[in-house]
């Protein structure tokens, strides 16, 4: 399923511009070296994890979801579009922040450019894909080795292999350079406007009911999606505390951070 750039449109029209100083030597593809192995936390079988992930800040309401995952104490991941960072002060300053809590927060690899909307003519120019992941590795100067994927879910782990037949050429280009592809279970959808569909509590409800369903990727494990944009107000920020709230009340939850997700390559497990 390929999502609608909704999020990519309004960065370009509203989010501040800074100049370019240079121009970026172009990069060739390698597999990654600079990777910390992060060591894995024991995984209870009586327990079941959550894993709050947000695509493609910085943007207007990444700063919400920084407030509240820390309020909360909650642990989350945010994956981070390279350009989004790299062309402003606004977005360097989020990016900062974030950093600022390695116990609660992670950035990872959501592309540099994703695919500038354009997803189709993305995955089909599979060598120019891997590129873009690679840049926006180094712009984010990241030490990780998980990306997502712009607009499509797919996996590519030691455990898991699921991929569409048109987003495979790239998945195939990123596991050779040494990536692992992260998908999502639940995804909480947004309208036109960018604001979340659902309630807070609806959410809390449809994730329960996943979770003792089995009807996630990874038994007891539960990634969730969800997009900056969508928490840029004060209302639909509630939103979002209020379902991290009612998960927090099962004392069979714990939050994690998507690197602790089971059976990643060169994650120490």
């Amino acid at each position: 399923m390929i999502i609608a750039p909704f999020f990519y449109i309004f960065s370009l029209i509203f989010l501040p511009l800074s100049k370019p100083k240079t121009k970026a030597p172009k990069v060739v593809p390698q597999a990654i070296v600079t990777q910390v192995i992060v060591p894995v936390k024991p995984v209870n079988p009586n327990t079941k994890y959550i894993y709050l992930t947000f695509d493609d800040g910085p943007l207007f309401g990444t700063s919400n979801c920084i407030d509240i995952c820390l309020q909360e104490k909650v642990q989350a991941s945010f994956f981070q579009v390279g350009m989004h960072m790299a062309r402003s002060k606004f977005g360097k300053d989020l990016y900062n922040r974030i950093l600022q809590h390695p116990d609660v927060f992670e950035i990872l690899n959501h592309s540099y450019t994703h695919a500038n909307g354009k997803y189709l003519n993305f995955y089909q120019h599979p060598d120019a894909a891997l590129l873009d992941f690679i840049k926006a590795h180094n712009s984010l100067k990241l030490t990780n080795n998980l990306v997502r994927l712009p607009g499509n879910n797919a996996w590519n782990t030691l455990n898991h292999k699921r991929t569409s037949a048109l987003v495979k050429p790239v998945v195939l280009k990123l596991d050779s350079a040494g990536y692992n592809v992260m998908g999502w279970d639940i995804e909480w959808d947004f309208n036109k406007q960018g604001k979340p569909l659902e309630s807070g509590e609806k959410m809390a409800r449809i994730i329960d009911s996943s979770i003792a369903r089995n009807r996630t990727l990874t038994k007891n494990h539960m990634v969730i999606l969800m997009h900056d944009q969508m928490y840029r107000t004060a209302s639909d920020s509630t939103k979002l505390a209020t379902m991290i709230g009612l998960l927090k009340k099962n004392p069979n939850y714990e939050f994690r951070k998507i690197s602790q997700y089971p059976g990643l390559k060169n994650s120490g497990h």
